[in-house]
């Protein structure tokens, strides 16, 4: 570990004109950080800048052409507070720069970010988008200066992964070319395509990363999973903001914690079993409003596995409610298996 003097509490983190206080970020994840898990994260504070899943460009594109609604990935955009980032993906400038202009102009948000980091199979080898443009920084290059020049004033950051393998590590540059291109900040997550969640994340490369960047913020992504780690990442590290990813699925509470662990302030507990799965149920009503009781129900599966994560109990709890389709259902499971202790 690369000990350093940094100032601490750290600053707040400035993305163009845009502060973010405290600097801690949630990271968009597909399929998950959707408006209901935006909600949860909201109630308890401390996020700095909340992200929406990641949005296809190019999907959006054709549903405004066919006149169809805006993705469900949009769902709660136009409507909740501020600031929040919203991530578009593809590899095409002209369709990523029309997407950006839209988000602008008619949904206000407050930062567009580009997924450069994306290890999906699906994502990469099938639509060359994600981190597979990592093997590509010129095309990077014209996809955010396009982009930033469609979405002016409102700014326009990037995330990306170290390389697309561990043998083709090429962070510094690509960080280079994310600046000059035009971006407002930059986020690292410390592992490679390759590496998909495997492992742990390399903060010291992610430290590094620092000293190629001239003006721009680094943010770092990878690993927090708890108020210590985020503390010790901005003690330890060359980074002006961190990002929380998979760790905060079950637990929206851990923004709140790391925010007061940054002030100085005692961390708060996790809230009490009784009051996690209280939590979890307002989180599902919030699913089910949207969605129907059908589709809310199967939606709130994973979710549900996420809050029993770590626990007791928690594999036995997982067999039960990966089967419920009703809400009938899925209140007796939740009273019946889920942990206790």
């Amino acid at each position: 570990m690369s000990l350093m003097t940094r100032p601490f509490p750290p600053p707040p983190l400035k993305i163009g004109d845009l502060v973010i206080d405290p600097p801690i970020l949630q990271a968009p994840m597909a399929g998950f950080t959707n408006a209901a898990f935006r909600q949860m994260v909201r109630e308890f504070g401390g996020a700095g800048l909340l992200a929406t899943e990641m949005v296809n460009a190019r999907g959006f594109v054709w549903l405004d052409e066919n006149e169809a609604e805006h993705p469900d990935r949009l769902w709660g955009v136009a409507d909740e507070p501020r600031p929040l980032a919203v991530q578009i993906w593809d590899n095409d400038p002209n369709t990523m720069a029309k997407v950006g202009k839209r988000l602008v102009e008619e949904y206000s948000v407050s930062v567009v970010d580009i997924n450069f980091g994306c290890p999906v199979r699906q994502v990469t080898e099938k639509a060359h988008s994600g981190s597979y443009l990592l093997r590509e920084p010129d095309r990077m290059f014209r996809i955010i200066d396009q982009l930033v020049k469609a979405c002016a004033p409102t700014p326009v950051t990037a995330k990306i992964r170290l390389g697309c393998s561990r043998e083709s590590v090429n962070c510094n540059e690509v960080a280079r070319v994310v600046e000059e291109a035009g971006a407002a900040a930059l986020t690292v997550h410390g592992r490679t395509a390759q590496d998909m969640f495997r492992g742990n994340a390399d903060w010291e490369r992610i430290s590094e990363i620092k000293s190629h960047l001239r003006n721009i913020p680094l943010i770092g992504n990878g690993d927090l999973d708890s108020a210590e780690k985020v503390v010790a990442a901005f003690q330890n590290y060359n980074v002006d903001g961190v990002m929380i990813a998979r760790a905060c699925l079950g637990r929206p509470w851990l923004f709140a914690q790391a925010a007061a662990a940054l002030r100085g302030d005692p961390i708060p507990p996790d809230p009490t079993l009784d009051d996690q799965r209280q939590c979890m149920l307002h989180h599902y009503e919030l699913v089910r409003d949207r969605f129907g009781e059908e589709k809310g129900t199967v939606l709130m599966r994973k979710y549900a596995c996420c809050y029993a994560q770590g626990k007791r109990g928690a594999r036995h709890f997982r067999t039960h409610v990966a089967r419920v389709a009703t809400a009938g259902e899925f209140y007796q499971v939740v009273q019946e298996h889920f942990p206790t202790q």
